[in-house]
């Protein structure tokens, strides 16, 4: 028989009557710290759950007051870049990210901008009679003189009295039909209205090919009346000192004179005109009657007959380019698991004039996001990659802030960049767009479904663009309209680009208010926040998933629809091949991802450690998008541009938006000998096909 037990005395064993030894706490501790952990790995938080907790709880701190009221601050004054006021957005911008106790830092460049000193137009008349333009326009007489007047940056000066030509769009379709005609405009001053896709250095590039000595352009579109659009009318992206590096303090620069800089300039002086004006001088031309393709659809329009003359018009523009500083805004949210990757949500904050619009509609959305994450990181939400919120300068003139600094930390955005998100003009009247790298299709599909629709009672985002038929037509980015171009075309940056409305009529005007926005393009602010919400959850999705939601099958689709198009354009002796057997390689290695995707999620789900898996995979993922960049860029002075499948072409009016290296051959060769022609296309198809073969093998990320 066992002696009876003793009765346990708990003073001396569990509960000590002195503090235990620093070394026993030590121990305990640690021992907790250690069982917490492998708890943890073996019984991981569903990060699908955590996840959408996370999106609906941001969702719900939505705020149409608060965008509201941040449009109103942004918008106070005008706010040029490299002008003094500018510096009020980026001291708001800043206090803001303060405020609200993120990681906030300045990015300052020397760049090179242009700015008007003084202009002058007057309209001589057959009769004698003389009409002197104002050349200014604004909406508030206090405002004024802090209104920049309408001018063409980088526009060269120049004095110029000639007759005037009416061009319609200034493309070569239209000299052409002028030339049938018999009407030569060498030597004269060329009237063009805006449109047809036609940029605004296109029409003085293509008006310089024919010999005119000046151009004035004008908006018909509008219902405000007097509104004159300002622009720039340089070549190309980013400062033309320090093309393809950074142009910081210190740094190299090229001289004005320098060829490579002088190149990106017109030859001959350009000015924005208003509706009104150029209506005057349309209705004093001569000679051979307007094509009826020509007339104005509106019907509000005096343009009878082309020109030139018999009216003249004495034109004088006078402007600087001066070396500026401009001022990049940053609050940076670490990521907790990956640090080192960065899912980057961009807008710009200079303006022509109040910006209302554009660019602040999406500043304000940007604030709004910050706002709401702040308040997640409150509840105790950190992102697994990191989140930086960025506010570009000079991007008017030529996406310039966010060129110069895509190029000084090129290596370490091509190594770590998960994705671009670009908001510029997020909310311009109704109906929602979106254009993006094919890969993120599905991913934005998926968010726009859990947006509720501003428009439309009980509907999503989602259920309204299927309704209007546009979910199948994301666009693509091969444009150089807004931040997205350094990041997708120079870097190989995965992008997304947003904004409710196709246009408005007050573009780059001085009508471009807060009072605009507030009256027409959404006077609740409920289109700014569905606008917030998908830009924001999009970022959610991309920072902590952890597997990157990227479709290359999706990729693959699109780049066969891409090959079927550009088939129809070659000639017979051209092959595609090289691209038929490059897509499908890409589509094999997607296959393989796919599964891939499959099995490490199965993994997951059961709390396997395979956190060097995932790591793996997000790396191949993120980048095979930068096998489609050449080292060589785009022929003709273009190398800046890297990206093979999309890029702007060197022929404004080309018939291809994507494979732009394919596109200016097609264009350029046809003066050729039809031997050097096909030599020409069929080189770069090789090129295409090789881009396609890279992003296949990072896909794989296996060595041949």
């Amino acid at each position: 028989m066992s002696p009876p037990l003793a009765k346990p005395t708990t003073t001396s064993i569990f509960f000590p009557s002195k503090p235990p030894p620093p070394l026993y706490t030590f121990l305990l501790l640690t021992a907790l710290c250690l069982l917490g952990f492998f708890y943890a790995l073996h019984h991981p938080q569903n990060p699908k759950t955590t996840l959408q907790h996370t999106s609906t709880l941001f969702l719900s701190y939505a705020s149409n007051s608060t965008i509201s009221s941040y449009l109103h601050s942004l918008t106070l004054h005008p706010h040029l870049a490299g002008t003094e006021p500018s510096l009020d957005t980026v001291n708001y911008v800043v206090s803001h990210f303060k405020n609200l106790k993120l990681e906030t830092h300045k990015k300052e460049y020397q760049v090179l901008l242009s700015y008007p000193v003084k202009s002058s137009l007057s309209a001589h008349f057959s009769n004698g009679s003389v009409v002197n333009f104002n050349m200014n326009e604004f909406v508030d007489s206090s405002e004024s003189e802090k209104i920049v007047a309408p001018y063409h940056a980088y526009s060269p000066s120049g004095t110029v009295h000639a007759k005037v030509a009416f061009v319609n769009y200034g493309r070569e379709v239209d000299y052409n039909t002028l030339a049938v005609l018999g009407v030569n405009v060498s030597g004269c001053v060329v009237l063009v209205r805006k449109g047809q896709g036609l940029s605004r250095g296109g029409v003085v590039k293509i008006a310089e090919s024919k010999g005119a000595l000046a151009v004035l352009l004008y908006t018909e579109e509008g219902r405000v009346s007097g509104g004159v659009e300002r622009g720039t009318v340089m070549r190309g992206v980013g400062d033309p000192l320090s093309p393809g590096w950074a142009g910081v303090e210190g740094g190299e620069r090229l001289g004005l004179e320098d060829s490579e800089v002088h190149e990106r300039f017109p030859k001959i002086p350009s000015m924005p005109l208003s509706f009104g004006n150029a209506d005057v001088i349309l209705g004093s031309l001569g000679g051979r009657t307007v094509p009826p393709e020509w007339r104005d659809s509106g019907g509000r329009s005096r343009v009878l007959r082309v020109g030139p003359g018999p009216a003249k018009v004495n034109f004088t523009y006078q402007g600087e380019k001066k070396l500026v500083t401009v001022h990049n805004v940053f609050a940076v949210i670490k990521g907790l698991e990956e640090p080192d990757r960065y899912v980057i949500l961009g807008n710009h904050r200079d303006a022509w004039t109040y910006g209302a619009v554009d660019p602040n509609s999406g500043t304000a959305a940007l604030l709004d996001i910050a706002r709401r994450y702040a308040r997640l990181m409150q509840k105790g939400w950190n992102p697994r990659r990191t989140i930086i919120l960025g506010s570009w300068d000079a991007e008017e003139f030529g996406m310039v802030g966010s060129t110069e600094w895509v190029e000084q930390n090129l290596v370490n955005l091509g190594a770590k960049a998960v994705a671009y998100l670009n908001v510029d003009c997020a909310v311009q009247g109704p109906g929602f767009f979106a254009s993006a790298t094919p890969q993120l299709d599905n991913l934005l599909i998926d968010v726009t479904k859990k947006v509720k629709d501003p428009e439309a009672e009980g509907a999503t985002v989602y259920e309204k663009w299927a309704a209007r038929n546009q979910v199948n037509a994301i666009q693509r980015l091969s444009g150089v309209d807004s931040d997205f171009a350094p990041f997708l075309q120079h870097a190989g940056i995965p992008s997304i680009d947003i904004y409710y409305g196709r246009d408005f009529p007050v573009y780059h005007t001085a009508f471009d208010s807060y009072g605009w926005v507030k009256k027409y393009a959404d006077p609740q602010f409920h289109r700014h926040v569905a606008v917030a919400g998908i830009w924001g959850l999009l970022a959610l999705h991309l920072a902590d998933e952890s597997i990157l939601p990227f479709d290359y099958l999706s990729y693959v689709e699109q780049l066969q629809r891409h090959t079927v198009v550009l088939g129809k354009l070659l000639d017979r002796n051209v092959s595609l091949h090289p691209l038929i057997t490059s897509i499908q390689g890409l589509a094999s290695a997607a296959k393989e991802v796919e599964y891939e995707v499959k099995q490490l999620r199965e993994h997951e789900r059961r709390g396997d450690f395979i956190d060097l898996k995932l790591r793996a995979l997000n790396d191949r993922l993120m980048l095979a998008e930068r096998g489609f960049l050449d080292v060589e860029g785009l022929q003709g002075r273009r190398q800046w541009f890297k990206h093979l499948i999309y890029g702007p072409p060197s022929n404004y009016e080309s018939k291809l938006d994507f494979f732009p290296g394919i596109a200016d051959a097609l264009s350029q060769s046809t003066s050729k000998s039809q031997q050097n022609r096909q030599a020409a296309i069929q080189h770069e198809i090789w090129r295409v096909g090789r881009a396609i073969e890279r992003a296949a093998g990072a896909l794989k990320g296996n060595l041949t």
